[in-house]
């Protein structure tokens, strides 16, 4: 009986082999070219290192932990899918974004909802008087970003929460940088307002 040839796994060379890296430490693009080849073990390191990102997004968009959570395991699954069509002209991450980004406009378009009140996310500061003042803060804060649009609130999320650049942000809503800037400077107006209101 003829020997089988190897699986696509025995015949791919270890992650571990790269100088001695840890799988963790290997750049996007290599674990990017290696989940395009099928390297489900690379991709669930990009997933690690990028998730958490997303959920910021996501949530920040969404208002919502549940939809959140849904637009990132859509946003995952969409990238694992078409990964093999990713070609480099971006980074992974502003590729990733943009898969997020879409996700959650799309879901807005469908069904608008409010943006939650991240009050969980003041923490426990040991001191209740803070802790209480901490969650008003956020709660006026959450209330003020719901006020905005999903074509203000992205790139105000892209840019001032994860600190892309205008040229990122373009990318990822595939818009202009002017255009970018445009809806940055309406996004802060309102907010300002917003905020203004809620004092």
């Amino acid at each position: 009986m003829a020997k089988q040839a190897g699986t696509a796994e025995d015949r791919r060379p270890s992650l571990s082999g790269h100088g001695g890296l840890q799988v963790s430490e290997l750049r996007d693009s290599l674990l990017v070219a290696r989940a395009a080849d099928g390297d489900l073990r690379a991709f669930e390191v990009l997933v690690r290192r990028y998730q958490l990102r997303i959920f910021r997004l996501c949530v920040g968009m969404l208002g919502n932990r549940n939809d959140a959570e849904d637009a990132v395991q859509e946003t995952f699954f969409t990238a694992w899918r078409a990964i093999g069509r990713f070609r480099g002209e971006a980074k992974f991450s502003t590729w990733l974004y943009r898969i997020a980004a879409n996700r959650c406009l799309k879901h807005l378009a469908r069904q608008p909802t409010p943006i939650g009140h991240p009050t969980e996310r003041a923490g426990n500061l040991g001191n209740p008087e803070a802790e209480f003042e901490a969650r008003e803060r956020l709660h006026v804060i959450a209330k003020a970003v719901d006020r905005l649009t999903p074509a203000q609130r992205a790139p105000l999320l892209l840019r001032e929460v994860e600190g892309l650049t205008y040229a990122e942000v373009a990318q990822i809503l595939g818009v202009t940088v002017p255009a970018v800037k445009s809806r940055l400077n309406r996004a802060r107006v309102e907010l300002a307002r917003a905020l203004d209101e809620s004092l």
